[in-house]
């Protein structure tokens, strides 16, 4: 019983344990159109290093496909470790920036390196619509 024990942690340590290579085509834009084209969205990480297990506020710039900010949007956040099949350690939350258009992005953790996926969905007097961005964090992001 021990044994079986010991090869199921073992097993379970492996199948946890990050991607070291993320898949070739991955798009790491941090400029998006969403999935229908209502919106443009821009992410940008803290200005240190992106670190594992450190809670931070990302800024995100939403915009009209013509250019225009959009004030008033409510965008939730979802997302995780596609290879893992786990989401993210908190629950991000998005509140309005200073300026139009401007919101910020709070409260996200990435539990490990790797691939990581941050699915937004924006509702807005314009519609609904959603986009994926990715990013990895390499090995020693710790």
């Amino acid at each position: 019983l021990l044994l079986v024990a010991a090869l199921s942690a073992a097993a379970m340590s492996v199948a946890c344990m990050p991607q070291s290579n993320p898949p070739a085509n991955l798009v790491l834009d941090t400029t998006r159109p969403t999935d229908a084209g209502k919106y443009v969205i821009q992410i940008a990480p803290p200005e240190q290093k992106v670190r594992v297990n450190q809670i931070q506020t990302w800024r995100m710039v939403l915009r009209t496909a013509a250019g225009e900010p959009v004030k008033g949007a409510t965008i939730e956040v979802g997302g995780g470790m596609p290879e893992h099949g786990h989401g993210f350690p908190t629950q991000p939350k998005v509140s309005p920036g200073s300026e139009p258009g401007h919101y910020l992005l709070e409260g996200m953790k990435f539990s490990m390196t790797g691939w990581w996926e941050i699915k937004l969905s924006v509702q807005s007097p314009l519609g609904a619509d959603r986009v994926t961005f990715n990013t990895v964090l390499p090995a020693g992001s710790s």
